[in-house]
């Protein structure tokens, strides 16, 4: 099986160590961002880094097989030592390093993060078994949390119910770096997570929320692709919007959801399928999303 096909199956599931085999080739590349602000990119979520005389303070940790791997590179690259984790939701991809990062520095989260570790998620036949403690956030929020780190302060924004229901988005305010965590999947149809809380509704007015209180010079980091601006975020909400608003006018239109698959989404939509969500599977996330 090629390298992509095993991480596009990896993504999205909480059975890390039977597949730790498939990170035995990922490579662990880190880029700049904007002055201290960093971005690793291995395998699972885009991880955001601070670093200065405070340390490195990192957002998500990706997948536990990973984890000695990234230590190794941050503290070769800077030769700091990391004294917070944030993440961003609760999946796999994104929190999977936990229990190896819980050691060395405090893990914090929106407190439904919290819950979802603590606890079995389903999604669909999928059983997604609850979390040792030591995957657990120690420090959690509700709506709004502050640090000053690194002589910038770190602003913490709850996004509710778009994603899952306990995104986070990080922003570093001097730097002028946002992590959008899975509220962003650069080029790509978004995976929103019905089945713990997001929707598509609630992940649009999100964005929205993004797009008019952040300005346009703000870099950003999405969870999923390359490095990333405020015209780029600017166009994916357009996709999503656009490509809502189609289904959602078959829907009204009595046409079924398969047909609705049938006739596609068109020519101008189909580079932002990969691996896990196709074309069919958004079609799908967008006719069974539930409007305020």
């Amino acid at each position: 099986m090629r390298l992509m096909k095993i991480v596009y199956i990896l993504i999205f599931t909480s059975s890390l160590l039977a597949h730790e085999s498939g990170f035995e080739n990922i490579k662990i590349r880190i880029e700049n961002v904007n002055k201290n602000i960093w971005c690793v990119f291995g395998a699972g979520g885009n991880i955001g880094i601070s670093v200065g005389e405070d340390g490195i303070l990192m957002i998500d940790d990706q997948f536990a097989p990973l984890a000695e791997k990234i230590q190794s590179a941050l503290e070769n690259k800077f030769h700091k030592k990391i004294k917070y984790i944030i993440n961003t939701h609760w999946h796999g991809d994104h929190t999977g390093g936990n229990e190896a990062f819980s050691k060395i520095a405090p893990i914090i989260a929106q407190q439904n993060v919290k819950t979802r570790l603590q606890n079995i998620q389903k999604r669909g036949s999928r059983v997604f078994p609850k979390r040792p403690k030591e995957a657990w956030p120690t420090i959690s929020y509700q709506k709004h949390l502050e640090l000053e780190f690194n002589n910038e302060e770190v602003v913490l924004t709850h996004l509710p119910n778009g994603h899952t229901d306990g995104d986070s988005i990080v922003y570093f305010s001097k730097s002028k770096v946002l992590h959008m965590g899975d509220h962003f999947f650069t080029k790509r149809f978004p995976f929103i997570d019905i089945h713990t809380g997001g929707s598509v509704s609630g992940y649009l007015k999100n964005l929205s929320f993004v797009l008019k209180n952040f300005s346009k010079e703000t870099k950003l980091i999405p969870g999923h692709g390359i490095l990333s601006s405020m015209s780029d975020l600017e166009k994916y909400y357009q996709m999503i919007l656009n490509t809502n608003k189609m289904v959602q006018d078959k829907k009204r239109a009595k046409k079924s959801l398969e047909l609705i698959i049938k006739e596609g989404l068109g020519d101008k939509f189909k580079s932002y399928a990969w691996g896990f969500i196709s074309e069919k599977k958004w079609i799908e996330v967008l006719f069974v999303d539930k409007k305020d």
